[in-house]
């Protein structure tokens, strides 16, 4: 499996990241076939946050390497900072008091990748900048970024780094996805426009795409009369989207691969390096998705699948 470099991260992040949203210690037999299934297709990124199932994602990602015995063959990729109600969390103590309950949780002393759930723009820049390398310099963290950031921040962030001799936002997490919301799946979140997409073609930095594959919108299970996923018919029903599922179909069948590898391919082919987090139950999943990784898409392909091609 293609892998990307991070400042910091001692191996190379699979291109394919797991997600552990739902995990729990409760189905810790669950969590480990799907954790060893993901392994053995490559997969060497689990992703994680403080706020995940009420913590208890984060305990069973710790028990399973503690188990397996391969901490130092997973890079962790947690997340702080999400005010989950309970306000804004991007502060001195805020990070410190999660980010030492994450470490407990995940039964090691350090984060492979480390990224803050959220922004608070209330906060300067600069200050969160330096928060960050506190930690890094502790050794708590390896590298961070921004899940959810703007990329306004994130340049500003990295050109005070820059300036002060420090260590910047080292990758963006936004969704990208072929299909393009009309509006935030949850409050507050990034997806990938027109604008984002140039600023990374610019700046290179690495992007790891949440929801890689508009939450099943591209699994054939859904058709625009079928309006039973609220949520899906909420962010991802549209024509532009339904032209981009008809457009993926067609190449699918062209490549003889199916059309949410087409999808998966869209995301883990643009110019500048990008992961996905993927939420591969099944072995059948699994390799479906690594499958979607040794496709090639070219540029002319990625903006005809995208609309901006006829």
């Amino acid at each position: 499996m293609k892998q990307i470099q991070l400042p910091g991260v001692k191996q190379g992040i699979s291109q394919l990241i797991m997600g552990s949203d739902y995990f729990s210690p409760a189905i810790i037999e669950t969590v480990s076939e799907v954790l060893d299934n993901y392994v053995a297709i490559g997969g060497n990124t689990i992703d994680s946050a403080y706020i995940y199932s009420g913590g208890e994602s984060e305990k069973a990602l710790g028990i399973w390497m503690e188990q397996r015995k391969n901490r130092d063959q997973i890079n962790v990729w947690t997340k702080g900072g999400h005010p989950n109600q309970n306000g804004p969390q991007v502060n001195k103590n805020a990070i410190y008091n999660e980010l030492m309950t994450s470490l407990e949780r995940l039964r090691t002393d350090y984060i492979d990748i480390y990224a803050l759930h959220r922004d608070d723009t209330n906060v300067p820049v600069g200050e969160i900048v330096d928060i960050l390398n506190e930690h890094i310099e502790a050794g708590r963290i390896r590298t961070f970024g921004g899940s959810n950031w703007t990329t306004a921040r994130l340049q500003e962030a990295n050109e005070y780094a820059a300036k002060n001799g420090l260590r910047g936002f080292e990758f963006s997490s936004p969704n990208l996805s072929l299909a393009k919301a009309k509006e935030p799946y949850w409050a507050d979140c990034i997806s990938v426009d027109d604008e984002i997409l140039a600023w990374h073609e610019q700046s290179n930095l690495p992007l790891l795409s949440w929801s890689s594959q508009a939450r099943g919108f591209f699994t054939g299970r859904f058709t625009p009369e079928d309006r039973t996923d609220a949520d899906l018919v909420r962010v991802f029903y549209n024509d532009d989207n339904w032209e981009r599922y008809s457009r993926a179909e067609k190449l699918g069948k062209e490549k003889g691969v199916s059309t949410i590898q087409i999808a998966l391919a869209y995301v883990l082919n643009q110019s500048f390096p990008t992961g996905a987090i993927i939420g591969a139950r099944n072995e059948a999943e699994m390799k479906s998705c690594l499958e979607a990784t040794n496709l090639e898409l070219s540029m002319e392909e990625i903006k005809w699948l995208d609309l901006r091609t006829k």
